[in-house]
């Protein structure tokens, strides 16, 4: 038998190799889809652990943290929604292995990894390249874009529905690579591009040619006229290099969208532009205009290029302040703790969805959506906050009480409904001012 502290090593280094992309395919070959684990759920103790370092690191040589506590809990919001339930990458991808592939290549041969290596990150360079050109896919990716800081945080901060297009650019694949080997690559290929989100690495030299980096990667986020529509990169920059689309890290990068939106509420951060389209599309006159906003550009206008004038896009000064809440650090304190017992219940729902009935599952989805919304409205300083934590407290004390909830610590579920209780009073009081003040707004 092994030796339990070389296994826990072991694992520990399988965590970051997952996320350097430097397993072995003899270790990561599975015959059946069923057999390939969830890397991604996997990661997430080394996602923590490396946000934690980064912030000890970013404190020795800056003197403060990477980013900020509510443009941090955006992105976790994000990362969250976008990890609720969702197969349709792997199904379409089955679908088309089952019916129309053109031959088999097999399962356990180091070539077979290798080619889905290059082709799961030549189909991400194109798929993440149209998702800046066709404006319908970059409703999706927008949301990735929007936060003013870039740390590890940011990495997290992922769009629901850029799945519903991603998967077109992988198709190909499924002519002649197993689904297995497919969804092996497709988590590590994300998984690679969490630790390029940070500020605290400075140019990797000689990687720097080959690699996507956290310089190269950098720029991709910058909303500097020099940056935009640069490297599209996932795993290796050649792509960008190729394909005319790289750009060096120069001048000071600002971070977040070309028109920041200005809030934490994780549903206007993930639909906003989509709202957008939808209004430029009705107020655009002419079918063919109509189909451009759609997709073109997302600085396209009638009259204008497919993908819109670079000298419309708001030139950066270096003195811009990123949109921060003006909520009070007691409050930013408690959205802290009910995102902590949030993500605790995120956890414990999705360790086994099989052994939870559709209803259970359905609720704890709800309360999770109702949790993120009400936490953002909190930091926007929202004036229907109150109401929305009124409810969402109440909401939990009823999912407690009718078992759809477990305690997370079985001693301490008379104390969970005493605070959730005091939390319905005292947001409750808060709402009736409020309506009382202002009865019609």
């Amino acid at each position: 038998m092994k030796n339990p502290e070389a296994q826990q090593d072991v694992s520990v280094s399988q965590g970051f190799r997952m996320l350097f992309y430097t397993m072995k395919p003899s270790e990561t070959s599975f015959q059946t889809l069923e057999e390939v684990p969830d890397y991604v759920k996997k990661a997430t103790p080394f996602f923590i652990s490396l946000m934690l370092l980064e912030l000890v690191v970013s404190w020795i040589l800056k003197g403060k943290p990477p980013g900020r506590l509510d443009d941090a809990l955006t992105s976790i919001s994000a990362g969250v929604l976008s990890r609720l339930p969702r197969s349709i990458e792997l199904t379409s991808y089955i679908y088309i292995w089952e019916n129309y592939r053109l031959f088999n290549l097999p399962w356990d041969s180091p070539w077979t990894w290798y080619s889905a290596f290059l082709g799961v990150d030549f189909g991400y360079y194109w798929f993440h390249r149209m998702a800046h050109e066709v404006n319908i896919m970059w409703a999706g990716h927008q949301t990735h874009h929007s936060s003013e800081d870039y740390n590890l945080s940011t990495a997290l901060r992922q769009s629901v529905l850029q799945i519903y297009t991603s998967w077109i650019f992988y198709s190909p694949l499924a002519l002649f690579i197993p689904p297995s080997v497919y969804a092996v690559h497709l988590q590590f290929n994300l998984l690679y591009q969490f630790w390029i989100h940070t500020e605290v690495i400075n140019n990797l030299g000689p990687l720097e040619l080959i690699l996507n980096t956290p310089s190269h990667h950098r720029v991709h986020h910058g909303r500097n006229r020099y940056c935009i529509d640069k490297n599209y990169a996932g795993v290796l920059i050649i792509w960008d290099k190729i394909f005319g689309t790289f750009e060096a890290e120069n001048e000071k990068v600002v971070y977040g969208l070309t028109h920041p939106i200005n809030t934490f509420e994780p549903i206007k951060v993930q639909f906003h532009h989509l709202f957008s389209i939808w209004t430029t599309f009705w107020a655009t006159p002419g079918f063919f205009n109509k189909f451009s906003v759609i997709f073109k550009g997302p600085g396209w206008g009638p009259g204008k290029p497919r993908l819109g004038l670079s000298e419309e896009i708001p030139e950066v000064t270096g003195k811009e302040v990123p949109f921060s809440s003006s909520s009070s650090q007691l409050l930013k304190i408690y959205t802290v703790v009910q995102f902590a017992l949030m993500l605790a219940f995120y956890e414990e729902t999705f360790a086994d969805t099989a052994a939870l009935s559709q209803v259970t599952l359905l609720l704890r989805v709800c309360f999770i959506i109702l949790t993120l919304t009400s936490i953002g409205f909190l930091l926007d300083q929202r004036p229907k906050a109150a109401i929305m934590e009124t409810l969402r407290c109440l909401m939990f004390l009823m999912l407690y009480r009718f078992g759809h909830l477990k305690p997370l610590v079985p001693s301490l579920s008379s104390a969970f409904e005493i605070v959730f209780s005091i939390c319905i009073a005292f947001w409750g009081v808060r709402s009736m001012k409020q309506l009382t003040s202002h009865p019609w707004k």
